[in-house]
């Protein structure tokens, strides 16, 4: 079951030079900022009431990111949603015959363990899955 949308990822160019439009302008909330290394990208988290805002820069010309912006510009790169069991997730949807990405979850931004659903299988939206920790860890503040 999907039980929320956890966060919606957006491709900049540049964390920087994007942050005063989210902070200053829309008025939401810096929750942190990381670097995730096996993306090869920075990453900044907004809070949006219960759903978060999630820029990505690329540190890399080999990152997905960098070859998103080239191909498609900045913008929406995917809709994350929350699930409970990500492994069972991933085999439920392979079953019903749902290309994935990842045929099993990697470590993302924030310890959460994701897993991406192939854009062709979702009429061209990138999802992702995102198993966060339990409530009440400081990944969930």
């Amino acid at each position: 079951m999907v039980e929320k949308i956890d966060h919606i990822g957006i491709a900049v160019r540049s964390i920087e030079s994007a942050l005063p439009f989210y902070v200053d302008i829309l008025k939401l909330h810096l929750e942190g900022m990381e670097v995730v290394e096996s993306q090869k990208v920075k990453v900044a988290f907004l809070r949006a009431g219960e759903t978060k805002i999630e820029l990505l820069e690329p540190t890399s010309d080999e990152s997905p990111i960098h070859r998103f912006i080239e191909k498609k510009g900045e913008g929406i790169h995917h809709v994350a949603l929350g699930v409970a069991s990500i492994e069972s997730r991933i085999q439920q949807l392979q079953s019903e015959g749902i290309q994935m990405i990842d045929h099993k979850s990697r470590t993302g931004a924030g310890g959460a363990q994701i897993a991406f659903v192939h854009p062709k299988a979702c009429g061209g939206v990138l999802y992702e899955l995102c198993e966060k920790k339990v409530k009440g860890d400081a990944q969930d503040a």
